[in-house]
């Protein structure tokens, strides 16, 4: 009676004596097309070029399998999937919540952070929370979006229009800069940092600190494709 115990089915390709079919296409170690073979002929050329018989096209008929150093082959392979997660970019929606009636200095604390999150490439959601009488004013609402998206318009535009949402209003901006490009800055300035320390020494580590907190990414904080949203809620409520 047939039993199935489950685990994980291996997604590597056969190699050498786990080869099970009486012949293969071969392929030389230079990419040249030997031709069909029998197995045990492929598995000789193997052992004489001191490779691995590797299973390349196992649908084909009949598979193709190719020499090479398969330790070799798995090594680059992960190096390359390694680099490109490093490339990779999420895109993240920053919220910040402020009030109708705002003072000046909060304004201007929480348009750093607006600022500081486009340069970072990210997306900013702008809730405005009315409360009591508040929600009969809705304008008041709309002219501080409006101002807020034109104090930041050389960093971010606005990618949804302000829009009421129950005793809230709601704006998005989306950054001019793209996150990779961000990212890639960040690391310029990281390496910039690093050689202007080498080269004076005498610097002190909270000078270096100070650069960090003005607002460059660090990389790793969003590093994974292409472009994927989530929602990460950036403040609280002024």
């Amino acid at each position: 009676m047939w039993c199935y115990r489950g685990g994980s089915i291996s997604t590597e390709p056969r190699i050498n004596d786990r080869i099970r079919v009486p012949e293969v296409r071969l392929v030389g170690p230079s990419g040249e097309q030997v031709g069909i073979v029998p197995l045990a002929k492929a598995l000789e050329l193997a052992q004489e070029y001191d490779l691995d018989l590797v299973e390349v096209a196992a649908s084909a008929r009949p598979p193709v399998c190719k020499l090479m150093d398969y330790g070799k082959f798995k090594y680059e392979s992960a190096m390359k999937a390694r680099e490109a997660r490093k490339n990779q970019a999420h895109t993240v929606i920053k919220e910040m919540k402020l009030r109708p009636k705002i003072d000046p200095h909060d304004y201007d604390t929480k348009k750093g952070h607006v600022v500081r999150f486009l340069k970072q490439g990210d997306k900013v959601k702008i809730t405005i929370m009315f409360r009591g009488r508040e929600q009969s004013r809705p304008e008041l609402g709309y002219r501080l979006l409006q101002r807020l998206a034109t104090d930041v318009e050389d960093l971010g535009f606005i990618e949804s229009n302000p829009k009421q949402d129950g005793r809230n209003m709601i704006m998005v901006l989306g950054p001019h800069k793209k996150k990779t490009e961000a990212m890639a800055e960040a690391r310029e300035a990281q390496a910039a940092r690093k050689a202007e320390a080498k080269a004076n020494p005498g610097r002190s580590q909270n000078a270096a600190d100070d650069d960090i907190a003005e607002g460059d990414v660090v990389e790793g904080e969003t590093a994974e494709a292409e472009s994927a949203e989530a929602p990460a809620e950036a403040s609280a409520e002024a």
